[in-house]
């Protein structure tokens, strides 16, 4: 079976436009540099926040959600792996809508019916989809195993962990059942619209990098540093889980 960059491999041999890889290479690799992206954390003042108030507060939750999508450097990996090689609108909200549907089940649930993960554990998985995406756009699964997985039902599923992540975080962070279920939902809200920018933002720039003759050139190298910075992810997460311990 024929991958995606068995496709445009004969193109690449042509191609002489530099700049992207670089830039790539810094936009990738910058959260790496910041401990945000080592955690699927909340603010320290956010947290006090959460902590600190009770009621239905459902504009402060948009604005929490909002913010913790598009500041979550994990969700940006994956939902980047996700539409690297989707060109189509309708696929990309088939797939888009299928990680929001994991991500908000097991957040909304996960905080309610208070199942808490460790957060090292929930977090290095978290990191492993960001390798599994990566090696998926590789083509790799099918040289191994000699089929392609259903990516479809991975988003999902991976998904899911991306939910627990979040929802584990705010168990710790104690908030109030007063008005919880409106809280949790305007949360969720702003997940969502925060998700939407992140995705806005990286289909503006995808868009542009594949309208040049680098795409090809350079596609391969970029999932190598997005599996990079999920081995990276895992690492740092089991270090932590270790060390706790």
């Amino acid at each position: 079976m024929q991958g995606p960059f068995d496709r445009g491999r004969s193109r690449s041999r042509r191609e002489r436009w530099r700049p992207t890889l670089p830039l790539l290479i810094a936009l990738l690799t910058l959260p790496l540099l910041t401990g945000a992206a080592f955690a699927h954390a909340v603010a320290a003042g956010d947290k006090g926040y959460i902590q600190e108030i009770s009621g239905i507060n459902v504009l402060p939750f948009i604005y929490l959600g909002a913010k913790h999508m598009v500041t979550g450097y994990d969700h940006i990996l994956f939902l980047f792996g996700v539409i690297f090689f989707l060109y189509r609108m309708k696929h990309i909200g088939i797939y888009v809508s299928l990680f929001a549907l994991g991500h908000s089940t097991t957040m909304l649930l996960g905080v309610y019916f208070n199942v808490g993960i460790n957060s090292y554990i929930i977090d290095a998985i978290i990191g492993l989809s960001v390798v599994y995406k990566a090696l998926d756009n590789m083509g790799a699964f099918q040289r191994w195993l000699g089929f392609q997985p259903n990516t479809k039902v991975a988003t999902l599923v991976f998904g899911f962990f991306h939910g627990f992540g979040l929802s584990t975080k705010i168990i710790e962070y104690n908030i109030s059942w007063d008005g919880l279920v409106p809280n949790l939902l305007a949360f969720n809200v702003g997940v969502e619209i925060g998700q939407l920018l992140a995705l806005g933002a990286i289909l503006i720039v995808m868009g542009y990098w594949r309208r040049t003759r680098s795409f090809w050139r350079h596609a391969y190298t970029a999932n190598v540093i997005m599996m990079t910075a999920g081995f990276l992810l895992i690492g740092y997460q089991l270090t932590g889980l270790f060390v706790a311990a």
